[in-house]
């Protein structure tokens, strides 16, 4: 493990990188972080010294590298399956899997028009009928997998997963732009920003200096 190194962009705005750092920071890995600024000068040429995407995030593992926040983490999930990257049950783990691919390849309302900023509190903010329908989507999926599994513990399967990784950037979201949440929902929000690795996270976006102008407007 002390060989891992992630690279990742800025801590208040890269949604992809926190995925992952969540991960290695929560079940204790020993590693290197390097964190490249997007949208900076040269950062593009930055990250392909280390990803042939361009993208971050990126790990490096030895010899090996695998991008894709995902990718990293099932990688990582396979590699070191004692840290129990995902649920041990079969049914939970395929639910988990699923909630976690619906997140990566969907949600592109919530993306697109609420677009994470750790270290700002929107105060005024009606979202568009698609991010709704998506909001209302996520709203689900954490009261249904809470319902069926608060018994184990207070993430989405009661135990800590993958699938709360997935989910953690969208809890910074709902945080930043006032998402009106139900019980369940915001108990779950709780719960992850009190997340010791939350709490170093959003401390270290405070003090970034870079500004996104484009995620620090709404609309």
């Amino acid at each position: 493990m002390a060989d891992l190194t992630l690279v990742i962009g800025n801590k208040n705005y890269s949604s992809w990188s926190l995925r992952p750092w969540l991960y290695l920071k929560h079940f204790g890995f020993s590693f290197e972080e390097i964190r490249v600024p997007l949208f900076t000068e040269g950062y593009k040429e930055k990250i392909l010294k280390h990803s042939p995407t361009g993208k971050v995030p990126y790990l490096r593992d030895g010899e090996l590298g695998v991008w894709d926040s995902l990718a990293v983490m099932e990688y990582l999930a396979d590699q070191y399956p004692e840290k129990k990257g995902w649920p041990e049950d079969p049914k939970a783990r395929a639910l988990a899997r699923a909630v976690s691919a619906e997140m990566h390849s969907g949600f592109f309302g919530l993306r697109e028009n609420l677009p994470m900023n750790c270290r700002k509190i929107f105060e005024v903010f009606v979202p568009p009928e698609n991010a709704i329908q998506d909001i209302s989507r996520v709203r689900q999926i954490w009261k249904s997998c809470r319902s069926q599994y608060q018994s184990g513990g207070p993430w989405l399967f009661g135990e800590f997963s993958i699938a709360d990784c997935m989910y953690a950037p969208v809890v910074m979201r709902f945080h930043s732009y006032g998402v009106e949440l139900g019980e369940v929902e915001q108990e779950y929000v709780k719960t992850m920003r009190n997340h010791p690795a939350i709490v170093e996270w959003l401390s270290a976006s405070k003090v970034e200096v870079e500004v996104i102008e484009k995620y620090e407007t709404i609309g």
